[in-house]
């Protein structure tokens, strides 16, 4: 008998060992590599070009997505023909600020990893300074940090669009404008005026698209340099909103919900299945919506089965 219960305790050990090993070969590095660029974007739909400071040339920067648990690789790229040092501050590491976050001079470049620990959307930037100056003239982005398992409180959704909002001020070298938040002129979604709303926009090409009936998950970040955002869907309510992107932070049946400046927030909504319908996610705060800060979300039964997967997350 105690022979038996040996046994089975020592296959009980193997057993968890093995699911333990399985569970840590699920964990991936993930390499990163991004090379700050000092060159011109458009900022509207009219192709209007600002001397923007970006990562990989674009405002914002490429999404970074990973599963809890993943180790980040990266390195950022300064070439010698910048004339100005940059820097990356990725929220969702735990790391040395004065390490692993510290300016890269122009013809330098700076190598580094973290775990990603904790599931959730958190923003990146440019930390160099004066910090404000950087994130204003186009140094942000997203990281998603996926959970290890999807459940029925946080389910897959059907389609993801990735929206950042950031404050447009025309005159970038004016750093103390920016302090004061005065002379800042429109609202950027993902680096554009009125990007998706062509509504408001006679020249906007582009819409969020959907299916009736579909869960649409935005993962939204505030970047602006100073002003809070209170982000609402115009003809709709977000069926869940997960506060930092966290599966652990879940509220339901929301019209109107507030991200700090650094702030982001997973946004659920889900359309009435029956009859096509369009909805304007808009930030409610109207100085900074009728400035730019208004997305279309069109809902049919022709929507474009490839947007809001893949890399079709950021239009």
């Amino acid at each position: 008998m105690k022979k038996t219960k040996l046994s089975v305790i020592m296959g009980a050990a193997v057993a968890m060992t093995a699911l333990m090993g399985v569970s840590q070969a699920a964990a991936k590095t993930i390499h990163v590599t991004m090379t700050a660029m000092e060159n011109e974007v458009e900022i509207d739909n009219k192709g209007t070009k600002y001397a923007a400071w970006t990562y990989d040339g674009t405002i914002p920067g490429k999404v970074v997505r990973v599963t809890e648990g993943d180790t980040v690789d990266f390195t950022l790229i300064n070439p010698k023909e910048n004339k100005n040092s940059h820097s990356m501050d990725f929220h969702a590491a735990e790391v040395n600020v004065l390490d692993e976050f510290g300016a890269v001079k122009p013809g330098e470049s700076k190598h580094f990893t973290f775990e990603a620990k904790r599931a959730g959307l958190y923003m990146y930037h440019c930390g160099a300074s004066t910090m404000a100056q950087h994130i204003a003239r186009g140094m942000y982005g997203a990281i998603i940090v996926d959970p290890k398992e999807f459940s029925d409180a946080f389910p897959k959704a059907d389609r993801e669009y990735v929206i950042i909002q950031s404050q447009f001020f025309p005159d970038a070298e004016n750093v103390g404008a920016m302090l004061e938040n005065s002379g800042w002129t429109n609202s950027l979604i993902n680096g554009k005026v009125f990007h998706y709303d062509p509504v408001h926009d006679a020249n906007a090409t582009k819409a969020l698209v959907s299916k009736p009936g579909e869960r649409v998950r935005i993962f939204f970040v505030n970047a602006n340099i100073n002003m809070p955002v209170a982000l609402h869907p115009i003809a709709g309510i977000w069926d869940r909103v997960y506060l930092n992107g966290s599966p652990k932070n879940v509220l339901y049946d929301m019209q109107t919900v507030g991200v700090p400046v650094a702030g982001a927030s997973a946004f659920d909504i889900v359309s009435p299945a029956d009859k096509a319908t369009n909805v304007a996610i808009v930030d409610h705060t109207m100085s900074a919506a009728l400035r730019g800060a208004i997305t279309v979300l069109m809902n049919n039964k022709d929507a474009d089965p490839t947007m809001g997967k893949g890399d079709k997350i950021l239009p």
